[in-house]
């Protein structure tokens, strides 16, 4: 094992969900989560949240004075973060970095379009395996289809980017935040995304999505909390290899999507419960791909951590 990365413990972290496969309007807010309000004033608005197939998550953490915003993830289409975006009333203007947990479409959508509402340079995370291209998804019939290039490194440089490209655990944020870099596989049942493949000199092989990454913070009081993208290196492996690079077993919270949709991975969910109980989180959120059965068995499984999301909820942990 490398040596261990001491992360700075902070005070508070808040995490917003800007997009996720559900939207909920009617959902009561907890001391640890905030609803948005279903009304302006004293009228329902017109225009309401949008959900879709993909992920985006905003990112705060307070130490002392400071405060540090990044966002995770861009969602699916070029237009459904930023619409979210504008009913918060958040201005993409206040975030201080942009971290890509990989590159399929669902998680860098709008990502061109959040960055020409920027106007400064800003800092963009990116495992360099994430724009490797062409990627494929094979059906069961034989065909295969081809993944949209979404992340494009001459789009990125036509803009004020500052490009961060590695494939090593990475401390951001004044050392809050690590993002894991590649998860380590280790898990017996965990196989990945069982139908991925890529180009690679003319032929193709299997894709293991070596860029796969999470994001990490750990909380001074309570211990840490383990933030995914897709977890295509399975949900357990995200949170062992968290563990193993800040050496903080303690885990407070589990959020993001922890790819168990579909009939390839929900045979797993039952071995995946069980491990997650090894860690005992005390705040559990499941999103995106983690597919509403395995959803639904978390709520059973977890009644005092689990906590259902939304877009437009907002979390908060201290």
């Amino acid at each position: 094992m490398n040596q261990t990365i001491t992360l700075k413990g902070v005070d508070k972290l808040e995490v917003l969900t800007l997009m996720d496969n559900y939207v909920d309007v009617l959902l009561s807010s907890d001391d640890r989560v905030t609803r948005p309000p279903l009304s302006e004033g004293d009228a329902i608005p017109c225009d309401t949240f949008v959900a879709e197939h993909g992920l985006s998550l905003m990112v705060t953490v307070y130490q002392g004075p400071e405060k540090h915003t990044l966002l995770f993830d861009t969602g699916y289409t070029t237009q459904g973060v930023l619409h979210n975006a504008d009913r918060l009333k958040i201005d993409p203007g206040q975030i201080a970095a942009i971290v890509m947990s990989h590159a399929h479409m669902d998680h860098t959508g709008a990502l061109i379009p959040i960055l020409d509402r920027i106007s400064r340079p800003i800092e963009l995370f990116v495992h360099p395996a994430a724009f490797h291209f062409p990627r494929f998804k094979a059906l069961k019939d034989g065909r295969m289809l081809r993944f949209p290039r979404t992340l494009v490194r001459e789009e990125l440089e036509k803009r004020k980017v500052e490009l961060q490209e590695t494939e090593k655990p990475t401390s951001i944020m004044d050392g809050t935040v690590l993002i894991t870099g590649g998860v380590r596989r280790r898990t017996d049942f965990e196989k990945g995304l069982l139908d991925a493949f890529l180009e690679k000199d003319g032929k193709l092989e299997k894709d293991i999505i070596l860029e796969d990454q999470a994001l990490a913070i750990q909380l001074k009081t309570k211990g840490l909390v383990v933030i995914s993208g897709c977890s295509h290196a399975g949900i357990i492996n995200t949170i062992l290899h968290a563990i193993e690079l800040t050496g903080v077993k303690n885990i407070h919270g589990i959020l993001g999507g922890f790819h168990l949709s579909g009939p390839d991975y929900e045979p797993i969910i039952d071995r995946t419960i069980e491990e997650l109980r090894r860690f005992e989180p005390n705040i559990l959120v499941p999103m995106h791909c983690t597919g509403w059965k395995a959803i639904n068995r978390l709520s059973e499984c977890f009644p005092n951590a689990f906590i259902l999301n939304s877009v437009g909820s907002k979390y908060t942990l201290s």
